[in-house]
């Protein structure tokens, strides 16, 4: 394929044919027609006055004479150095509700190009290329190593941390879709990146959660998703909803791994830390996020910051599951617990002990 020459297009007429053909013809020879059919979906070609479509990203910085509102990438992600900084870069280029539309080969496209070959060397190599680029970046004594050669490039990425590098960048997502073997993303510009300077990625990590009197405290959790998945939470829930145990349904910021962690609740043992810090009790309701809790009931919340959020949720001792049962456990627990707390949460402890031992109840 040719490389995508810098298409900058600013025409002043609100409908010109022109440039939706330029546009479809560059893209359909750079990237084929059924990108041009995803990219149609999220913008109007003929209409927008200024489409910016390359696949040299220094023109970007580069290029500061036109009004840029749509970011068209038809170069993967993958050799782009520093992901988060080019990220960046284009939230500051856009103004707000600028488009940014571009694509990835991630961890499944990458698997699947792997199989397609059955050969033994073939799969020697996927093993080797799985070590190197997927374990390696994530060990606090390799990581160092391989960003040294690496220089940052050849990233190998899973659909959840590209998706939640991009909501980290200020960017909110519309729409993504395989094609092609490679992954496309559209999101829109929503607000500045966010200030976070240490994003979950390795195994053990902090949660940023809401506690008593609303307090922020880091809970520590054993990672059972992917890196930067905590920025995805409202999207996974907007697309899936929850599910019977009240968490976001269909979640594939879930890994394969994590999801048997879960299961044995090895995830959540780190917890112990802050029971020791005095940051949770053993027992208490759910420490959750700052959108968790403010997509709860107002008085549930006056409620709930009146007590330390707890290791063992309520609706693990009475049995009670889904979004709406975990939400009527904790006003059982809460309305239990004034002028009796000690006493009502040895009797929850016991009882949800009880039902995990019997498995009568899963953890939410």
């Amino acid at each position: 394929m040719k490389p995508t020459k810098e298409l900058v297009l600013t025409l002043d007429s609100p409908d010109s044919p022109l440039k939706e053909m330029l546009l479809k013809e560059t893209i359909a020879q750079e990237a084929g027609e059924e990108v041009i059919n995803f990219v149609t979906e999220q913008v109007d070609l003929s209409r927008d006055k200024s489409i910016f479509l390359s696949s040299n990203r220094a023109s970007l910085k580069t290029n500061r004479d036109n009004d840029i509102r749509t970011y068209i990438d038809l170069k993967t992600l993958n050799q782009q150095n520093n992901l988060n900084g080019y990220f960046r870069s284009i939230n500051e280029r856009l103004p707000d509700a600028g488009i940014y539309i571009g694509c990835v080969e991630s961890y499944t496209e990458r698997k699947e190009r792997f199989q397609i070959a059955s050969e033994p060397i073939v799969k020697m190599i996927w093993i080797a290329d799985f070590f190197v680029n997927r374990v390696m970046p994530k060990l606090s004594f390799t990581k160092n190593i391989y960003s040294f050669f690496s220089r940052g490039k050849y990233n190998v990425m899973s659909k959840a941390e590209i998706l939640g590098r991009l909501c980290y960048s200020g960017f909110e997502i519309i729409d993504h879709k395989p094609i092609n073997n490679l992954l496309y993303f559209s999101v829109i510009k929503t607000s500045e990146p966010k200030k976070d300077k240490n994003p979950s990625y390795g195994l053990l990590f902090k949660m940023n959660r809401i506690s008593k009197a609303g307090k922020m405290i880091g809970v520590y959790k054993v990672r059972t998703m992917h890196p930067y998945s905590e920025y995805l939470q409202d999207y996974v829930v907007r697309l899936n909803g929850y599910n019977e145990v009240g968490k976001p349904n269909h979640d594939f910021r879930l890994t394969s791994w994590g999801k048997v962690i879960r299961k044995l609740h090895l995830d959540e043992v780190p917890q112990i830390l802050n029971v020791l810090k005095g940051d949770l009790n053993i027992v208490g309701v759910r420490p959750i996020s700052k959108f968790g809790f403010e997509s709860l009931p107002a008085d549930l919340q006056k409620e709930r910051i009146k007590y330390k959020p707890g290791c063992i949720p309520p609706n693990v001792a009475l049995k009670m599951t889904g979004f709406d049962g975990v939400i009527n456990a904790e006003r059982i627990y809460l309305k239990e617990m004034e002028g009796r707390a000690f006493a009502t949460n040895f009797k929850y402890f016991w009882k949800a002990i009880f039902n995990l031992i019997t498995r009568k109840s899963s953890s939410a």
